[in-house]
């Protein structure tokens, strides 16, 4: 136990006064996922509303503990709470239970959990607007209110079920089947996908694969699945500067090839090539830096000056010969 008894005990005191002080008088989210990926391990949480921000309330989620969605008439503090709960052995279902049971406008609340063993929890109120419903699924659960339609979750579980790839992956096809089905009454304007490592590090910004939000944009799911392809490629190129540093130089270039292929130049306005031509340098390989360097430049010319100031932050070696040598064959 990472916490001691007496702290949850206060923890648990405490939501009937958030519940009773700060309760939203408008529902915030719509439609949600929670989901654990028994192979991996991994757990995450992807929501798409008709309301700004929606990333900020809703998804919680913690490696090595589970994963939290809070929705309709939207109570933040059960995200905290219950991953707080959970990291201390309990169960999704007997959290939610707690939670719930100290809750006065449980009525009107949505939520959903899943633990670091795959079980899962799910409550929806009696006051939450229609249509509302859930399904639980082995290791998943999907949730919505003010839906157009009654068959958006069994839609949501569906599409999670039959889809292939990752959990993000998986997760971004169930939200694209609940606007299939017609998604939000009101329409729809931000989403936001949370994905955590299935056993923790202790270093949060390793343990977070995927942490995005879009706040406001005509169509939130679209633009949420296209940055998590984005973020797939940053992801590779992070991985292939480990290599890299590590003296792996074809493992590095195998994951800088994958991370170019996932983002095109347009995507990354020459970031990626760029960054990837450095590390080439630094590590002895400029002719195979150079087509990076130039994919670059072509994006911005600018990139050609930026060079020329690494030096002196350590990123390349100070030898001005090598300096203008790099930037010849970027302009070249």
């Amino acid at each position: 136990m990472r916490r001691c008894s007496l702290l949850i005990v206060v923890l648990l005191l405490a939501v009937p006064v958030l519940a009773t002080d700060m309760m939203p008088r408008r529902p915030v989210a719509t439609y949600s996922i929670v989901a654990r990926d028994p192979e991996t391990g991994q757990m995450g949480v992807a929501v798409q509303s008709h309301w700004f921000s929606v990333g900020q309330l809703v998804p919680w989620a913690e490696a090595g503990v589970g994963a939290v969605a809070t929705q309709s008439f939207v109570e933040p503090s059960y995200g905290p709470l219950g991953l707080e709960l959970m990291s201390n052995g309990k169960s999704a279902d007997a959290v939610l239970a707690g939670l719930l049971n100290m809750d006065p406008g449980e009525a009107v609340r949505q939520v959903a959990m899943v633990d670091v063993q795959g079980r899962t929890a799910v409550h929806t109120g009696s006051r939450c607007i229609a249509a509302a419903g859930h399904v639980v699924g082995e290791g998943y659960s999907c949730q919505a209110n003010m839906m157009e339609q009654g068959t958006v979750w069994e839609a949501m579980a569906r599409a999670y079920e039959l889809s292939e790839g990752d959990l993000a992956a998986r997760m971004l096809a169930a939200l694209a089947a609940a606007e299939a089905e017609g998604g939000d009454i009101r329409g729809r304007q931000s989403a936001a996908i949370v994905v955590v490592a299935g056993e923790g590090t202790g270093q949060v910004w390793r343990d977070r694969l995927f942490d995005l939000r879009v706040e406001d944009h005509p169509d939130p799911v679209g633009e949420l699945t296209r940055l998590v392809g984005l973020q797939r490629a940053y992801n590779a190129l992070n991985a292939g500067d480990e290599f890299v540093a590590a003296g792996a130089v074809e493992d590095g270039l195998a994951a800088y090839r994958d991370a170019l292929a996932l983002a095109p130049d347009e995507a990354t306005n020459g970031e990626a090539a760029f960054w990837v031509g450095v590390s080439l340098v630094d590590a002895g390989r400029i002719d195979e830096a150079a087509p990076f360097l130039r994919r670059a430049y072509r994006q911005d010319e600018r990139w050609a000056e930026l060079i020329g100031r690494l030096p002196a932050s350590g990123l390349l070696p100070d030898d001005p010969a090598l300096i203008d040598e790099l930037v010849e064959r970027m302009r070249r």
